[in-house]
């Protein structure tokens, strides 16, 4: 209980100090970061500390604070601010990836309680197997998962982008007819 209240004090704090705005700087910095690109990065990074059972925050600790300015900033690099539509998918594409990597990765630490678990169980029915060969059979699937998991909201970003550029689009042919209907009443368009 006293790490999560801890996770609370200290994201709130740094938040309050600008950690927010920090991300979403360094990702305007970055010219050809997409969404899918910061949280399949995420992803990678994600699983490579639970391989490790070093767990830094999940969704309300990590992904709020850090990941979700980097990712709403690269979406807003053309200059239009991002619809609550588009945000909401963001928000459930990064907390997958957490939950993706996190459940498969830490799998692969060798004192974990699943582990030991599957471990147990097996021992149960006769079959005696050490903890690093159970995470010996893990890494194929755990990087599987995440290759999945990575081309999967990959390509919901893309579906995003696309309908993004798609209303820009749209909405640039409304002001332009708009400009059109002006300048043929006789009022100045410009």
């Amino acid at each position: 209980m006293c790490i999560f209240i801890m996770t609370f004090v200290i994201t709130g704090t740094l938040e309050r100090s600008g950690l927010r705005q920090a991300a979403a700087a360094l990702i305007r910095k970055l010219k050809n970061a997409s969404a899918g690109m910061i949280v399949s990065a995420y992803g990678v990074v994600r699983v490579l500390f639970a391989a490790f059972n070093v767990n830094f925050g999940g969704v309300a600790g990590f992904i709020r604070p850090v990941v979700m300015p980097m990712e709403q900033a690269a979406v807003e690099r053309d200059g239009k601010k991002i619809d609550e539509k588009h945000l909401e998918e963001l928000k459930g594409v990064s907390a997958g990836i957490d939950n993706v990597a996190w459940f498969f990765g830490q799998v692969l630490f060798i004192g974990g309680s699943g582990g030991l678990l599957v471990q147990g169980t097996l021992a149960g029915l006769g079959y005696d197997v050490s903890l690093a060969d159970l995470a010996a059979v893990q890494v194929p699937v755990a990087v599987l998962a995440m290759l999945a998991a990575i081309i999967y909201y990959n390509l919901i970003d893309r579906r995003l982008m696309k309908r993004r550029g798609r209303a820009g689009d749209a909405a640039d042919a409304d002001a332009a007819a708009e400009k059109d209907a002006q300048a043929e009443k006789g009022g100045d368009a410009r």
